[in-house]
């Protein structure tokens, strides 16, 4: 669960800084489009914060401590200006803008990172990932079409809980978030073991043979329970579990037919939003067969 504190500031709170990310306005740019719609249905505004730059996930941390730190702590100091908390839906976006936040309370990083940036960096901006927004505000929430009989399994990925020290974000080892989240909107969620396990993530560029081991235990879990659907909160794991799912079903000699969905698209459904406007055109593994047998 969220400190008391934060689920507080999160309860309260109706503008929030957003910080989409490079993913998200490219190759994810469905998760952006489904979250800006949901979050507006539920009352929550998001402010794009301005002149955002890469938080250089996936490549700055494993090459440049000091890098890693420097390039969201630009983002940072102008979400602090703003007076308003920092969200971010990517969960690699989440996990650099966390640690940097968290890496910052100490004076001397600080005094550092203020000399690269050229401007001078306060203390930690708090920062939020999309899915403590949403779970901050439940209750009442209003669901026009529920996802009444869809079996879904959550899919958190490895990121938003890790290092627990840090990230304060839910259970770290079962997180139930996102478990309540669709709930609520009326699914049929189902208890698994892969919820935190890694897909692989950016080794679907250099290393393919990882990422469909990784990836294919995890569709195999969902299948194992009964998962009609995989709902995610990252745009590497969607990726990975959607574009290479033909692949691992030919490696294997199986069949998953899994649509991966992000939770702001099937909360963009039950809000009585249109397939079409929420991206679900997009996606490798067609959600035709789901949405067809809901209506």
């Amino acid at each position: 669960m969220n400190p008391k504190g934060n689920a507080l500031v999160l309860g309260e709170q109706k503008i929030f800084s957003y910080y989409p990310g490079c993913t998200l306005k490219s190759s994810a740019r469905e998760y952006d489009i489904s979250a800006r719609l949901s979050c507006k249905a539920l009352g929550v505004e998001l402010e794009e914060l301005e002149n955002w730059a890469c938080c250089g996930a996936s490549s700055a941390h494993s090459s440049n401590d000091l890098l890693a730190i420097s390039l969201p702590a630009r983002d940072l100091r102008t979400a602090g200006e703003k007076g308003h908390p920092l969200v971010a839906a990517c969960a690699m976006c989440f996990s650099r803008l966390k640690i940097a936040s968290h890496d910052l309370q100490n004076e001397s990083t600080r005094k550092l990172v203020g000399e690269i940036i050229g401007h001078e960096v306060q203390q930690a901006t708090p920062v939020f990932h999309l899915l403590e927004v949403i779970d901050s505000r439940l209750e009442p929430i209003e669901v026009k079409k529920p996802l009444t009989g869809l079996k879904v399994a959550c899919y958190y990925g490895c990121l938003l809980t890790r290092p627990p020290e840090v990230t304060h974000f839910d259970d770290a080892e079962y997180p139930q978030s996102m478990d309540r989240l669709l709930s609520a909107l009326g699914a049929s969620v189902l208890d698994w073991g892969y919820r935190t396990d890694c897909c692989g993530a950016s080794f679907s560029l250099t290393r393919t043979d990882i990422v469909r081991k990784l990836s294919h235990d995890i569709l195999e879990g969902a299948r194992e329970v009964g998962a009609e659907a995989i709902a995610t909160a990252c745009p590497l794991c969607q990726l990975n579990l959607d574009s290479r799912q033909r692949e691992i079903e030919a490696e294997y000699g199986t069949r998953y037919n899994l649509p991966v969905f992000y939770f702001t698209q099937l909360m963009g459904l039950a809000f009585g939003i249109a397939p079409r406007a929420l991206g679900l055109e997009r996606s490798i593994v067609s959600p035709e067969r789901v949405l067809v047998s809901r209506t």
